[in-house]
């Protein structure tokens, strides 16, 4: 199959597909959780423009998404392609779920069976399902074989068991994002850095509390906003905020202070093998730095991690 490198080779690819598409699933429904990653998004936009309102994508907002990504799923798949979504605000749900797990491995085996379970009671809900789509890409295939460990819905039970449809599971990354640009996808969800499946609640360490994680979404929107205005957004491969489990002692408005500190961590890697730290200019880090302290309540510190990978992971959990 010949790589997808441009526009006109991508838009073949699309014609092909939604040809396949039809002739899959014909006049039945078929069921997607969408999450807004590149992957869902781009099978969303395909099987869209391939069978229309037989579409039902479920959004599912398990409240550790970066600030403004539930906004923009609803905005460009129900407002702007018509989309037959399913929009699920779980959030206190997970946060209940969550309050007072500190181990991170329970943390993502809390997040992962809860988000299925949320997707089976919307799936019950619904008839006339005959399949289930899948953000697969070939490098999921290859790694973990044909199910997608952390995106995917195989924990399904046996009486929701579906035919898959993977449109894109021959294709690399890259290649998904000129796909998605050619089927209209906004650039920040074609070409959104990586992020994990158990989301936020991976990078606000320990037990995760309200507060914190409120902190956390809007350290990580300063950051992000800040490297899209200074040319960085492109430049670095993953770039985001921690904050831990612990506080310091600091001084706000001449009053002693008893406040966390927020990690910037922002890394370039080829293969997520190993990772080299970003140079960040010393004056945008003190003006980054500036904005969170000024900016978010409960901070009185900005850290930069400088390790590598190896030795450190390029999360903190």
């Amino acid at each position: 199959m010949e790589r997808i490198t441009t526009p006109a080779l991508a838009q073949k690819f699309i014609e092909e597909q939604i040809k396949e598409l039809r002739a899959q699933i014909g006049d039945k429904k078929v069921l997607l959780a969408l999450s807004g990653g590149v992957d869902s998004s781009v099978v969303a936009a395909l099987l869209i423009k391939a069978v229309g309102q037989q579409l039902v994508s479920v959004h599912v907002n398990h409240g550790l998404l970066r600030k403004g990504e539930p906004e923009q799923v609803v905005r460009v798949f129900r407002d702007e392609m018509n989309a037959n979504l399913v929009y699920v605000d779980a959030t206190n749900r997970f946060l209940d779920k969550l309050a007072g797990v500190a181990d991170p491995e329970q943390k993502r085996k809390i997040i992962g069976a809860e988000f299925i379970r949320v997707f089976e009671e919307e799936a019950r809900k619904l008839e006339g399902i005959s399949f289930l789509a899948q953000g697969t890409i070939y490098p999921d295939i290859v790694e973990s074989g044909p199910v997608k460990s952390h995106h995917n819905v195989g924990g399904l039970p046996e009486d929701m068991q579906f035919e898959l449809v993977e449109p894109i599971k021959l294709l690399f990354k890259d290649e998904v994002r000129v796909v998605g640009k050619e089927l209209g996808l906004p650039d920040n969800m074609v070409f959104r850095q990586p992020f994990p499946g158990p989301g936020l609640g991976v990078r606000c360490t320990g037990a995760i509390t309200r507060d914190r994680l409120e902190a956390l979404r809007e350290s990580d929107a300063i950051l992000r906003e800040e490297f899209a205005k200074n040319g960085l957004e492109g430049k670095v491969w993953q770039y985001f905020t921690v904050v831990p489990d612990y506080k310091s002692t600091g001084v706000k408005d001449n009053k002693r202070s008893w406040d966390w500190p927020v990690i910037i961590r922002a890394v370039n890697t080829r293969d997520a093998m190993t990772a080299t730290i970003e140079e960040i200019p010393y004056p945008l880090l003190h003006h980054i730095t500036q904005r969170i302290i000024t900016e978010v309540p409960g901070v009185n510190r900005v850290l930069y991690d400088l390790t590598p990978k190896p030795t450190g992971t390029i999360e903190w959990e």
